[in-house]
């Protein structure tokens, strides 16, 4: 070994979780389309561990059997690795990425063939302490100020309605005035 020390974190780390504590698990090649895989994955990101468990666990969809168990391997990454609290835990990086598509194919009529695409997918779930995740308390705005910004653009737009509702419209002139008119210069009466 060398003399520099090896470090201990892996890019796949640093890319989920940064140097914020917390742990993450992964299925990859799982047989089944991301598509239905995110729907799930949507319902527990950002939720507690606990409630995300019980989600998972009721959930109808196939693919909430699997996210159970990577969320679980998660939890228990999170508890052996870090030594953090399960009931801290709150599901922060969640994300399903597209695996390779294997492409089968199926006999039609006339002799015909047609594409099956039996997709497959990357599952990733990070979870870190809830006091990890609490953002800086901004300051609070007057509402003084957010309320005369909204006042302004309405009083545009409804200014801006008004201009264009308005239409000038040109004096037309008569048949009958004309012939008057080229009377009255030569000096006859009708």
């Amino acid at each position: 070994m060398s003399t520099t020390e090896r470090q201990r974190t892996s890019a796949r780390r640093e890319s989920l979780l940064g140097d914020q504590p917390g742990a993450f698990a992964s299925a990859r090649f799982v047989r089944i389309t991301p598509l239905k895989a995110r729907r799930v994955v949507d319902l527990v990101r950002g939720v507690p561990v606990d409630q995300a468990l019980s989600i998972l666990e009721f959930a109808p969809q196939a693919a909430a059997e699997t996210v159970h168990k990577v969320l679980r391997s998660a939890v228990a990454n999170a508890e052996t690795t870090e030594g953090l609290d399960t009931h801290d835990l709150v599901v922060s990086v969640a994300h399903v990425d597209e695996g390779p598509t294997m492409k089968r194919w199926r006999p039609r009529a006339q002799g015909r063939a047609t594409r099956i695409n039996k997709r497959t997918s990357h599952i990733t779930l990070a979870v870190q302490p809830a006091s990890a995740l609490a953002p800086a308390v901004p300051e609070p705005k007057p509402a003084k100020k957010a309320a005369a910004k909204t006042a302004e653009p309405a009083a545009k737009k409804s200014a801006a309605k008004k201009t264009t509702a308005k239409k000038t419209t040109a004096k037309k002139t008569t048949t009958k005035a004309a012939p008057e008119k080229a009377a009255e210069t030569t000096g006859e009466d009708a």
